[in-house]
């Protein structure tokens, strides 16, 4: 994917710079070629930031070639909308229309032929990663699984080493017994990593053989640590206290934390003022249709079990919890208003958070704050639940981008599974990547609440 993102870097600055090159007046300017190279890394920099936003640098999401043209045409009107927005309204690296609009062309058609040859020559099986996994139980079933997610795996199984005495959960056709050589064995394979998958590894590793294919420079993974890597979520069946002493992650250092603040501000302002007409006539919309106050407070607990009031633009009618009795809000719920509806949809009744941001009881990126009732229901139902809180809520998540709405113990289960990955691997890098592919959940509605 970072070669693919090169190529269609290099192809945009071409494109646009022969655009800008053919259709603009460059008379009188000291440096032409100069000018031109600016204006196209710019352009091409937000395109290929707006195609990474769209999904389109993720093998899972593009589901048809439909769905890759209509994602593409998008990224370029955002990328364009976005340098139209910084160009004039700072007066750098301006062009007319007249100059971007056959760039913008060439691109599209560009775009669309190298992304789809690509994935199509990525999916040959050759260029995945060769597994061989020690198991046939239901650990081994469940990689079988996760081989079979079509273009979201990045590996094949070359097969299931027999060396379990219970009953086989894989296709029998694809078990092979331990073979006496494992070493040559991997070697004649072509196997590429090795995954340690048995219900039981008490006697049941070849130690010796694990140790002489590791040392030949092939990777032997556990069969939790390939799970994690390969699902973006930590399998939480599998995981005990020692999970959190093994391997690299958990970085909460000051500089860490410092980066951090400074993106959650930065992120919080922008946002604002760049929504603030959308903002303004949402709370005429709420004031309009129905009684109450136009924003909605709420207990939430945050970071280190400390609650917090969060701020909401209210979605539901005044009454909705008439009762007293707290309820989820679930999909298509009858409490939510016609204005709500909207916003809910397209997020925009989360946006005031971004002041909880900036009093700094949330961050932008994070686990989503959950209400203390349910917090304690779900610290009793799910086991290390409370550990989510070692950092500060979010607006948006890694869990939002890959889990849709839910509404219960077991969605709770799922998105702690993605939430303890987020937090293991949490860089500032990480956070600008959740933040720019937020943009792909608000306008296909996924996980919208």
């Amino acid at each position: 994917m970072i070669l693919l993102a090169a190529v269609e870097l290099l192809l945009l600055i071409a494109a646009f710079g022969a655009s800008t090159l053919l259709f603009n007046d460059w008379q009188g300017i000291a440096d032409p070629f100069s000018a031109i190279g600016q204006r196209s890394v710019a352009i091409a920099v937000l395109v290929v930031l707006m195609l990474y936003a769209m999904g389109l640098y993720a093998w899972h999401v593009a589901k048809s070639y439909l769905d890759l043209l209509v994602r593409i045409l998008l990224a370029l009107a955002l990328a364009f909308a976005l340098y139209v927005l910084f160009a004039y309204a700072f007066g750098v690296l301006t062009l007319p229309f007249s100059a971007i609009a056959p760039g913008l062309s060439v691109s599209f058609i560009a775009l669309a032929l190298v992304h789809d040859a690509f994935l199509r020559i990525a999916d040959l099986a050759h260029l995945k990663t060769h597994v061989l996994v020690l198991g046939t139980g239901t650990n081994a079933k469940r990689l079988e699984a996760l081989e079979n997610r079509g273009r979201a795996s990045r590996y094949r199984i070359a097969a299931f080493i027999d060396i379990e005495d219970g009953e086989n959960a894989v296709l029998p056709e694809r078990i092979v017994a331990s073979p006496g050589d494992l070493v040559d064995y991997v070697r004649r394979m072509g196997v590429d990593e090795i995954v340690l998958a048995p219900q039981d590894r008490r006697g049941s590793l070849p130690l010796e053989s694990l140790v002489a294919v590791r040392l030949s420079g092939v990777p032997v993974t556990p069969y939790a640590s390939f799970c994690e890597r390969a699902e973006g979520a930590v399998p939480l069946e599998e995981l005990k206290p020692s999970w959190f002493f093994e391997g690299t992650g958990f970085r909460t250092g000051s500089w860490h934390m410092a980066g951090k603040r400074v993106i959650d501000v930065t992120a919080s302002l922008t946002l604002l003022a760049l929504t603030f007409p959308i903002l303004a006539l949402t709370a005429f919309a709420i004031k309009l249709e129905s009684p109450g106050p136009v924003f909605y407070t709420q207990r939430r607990v945050g970071q280190l079990d400390r609650p917090f009031t969060l701020y909401k633009f209210r979605s539901m009618r005044n009454d909705a919890e008439r009762a007293g009795q707290v309820q989820w809000a679930s999909q298509n719920d009858a409490r939510v208003t016609r204005v709500g509806r909207i916003i809910r949809k397209s997020r925009i009744d989360e946006i005031p958070q971004a002041l909880n941001v900036l009093k700094g009881e949330m961050s932008f990126v994070g686990p989503r704050p959950e209400r203390p009732e349910f917090v304690e229901l779900l610290a009793k139902e799910i086991p290390f639940y409370r550990e989510r809180h070692c950092v500060k809520p979010g607006i948006t998540g890694w869990a939002q981008l890959n889990y849709p709405y839910g509404a219960s113990v077991e969605d709770a289960r799922r998105k702690l599974a993605y939430d303890l990955f987020y937090i293991k691997h949490f860089t500032l890098m990480f956070d600008l990547s959740v933040a720019l592919q937020t943009v792909r959940v608000v306008i296909w509605n996924a996980g919208a609440r």
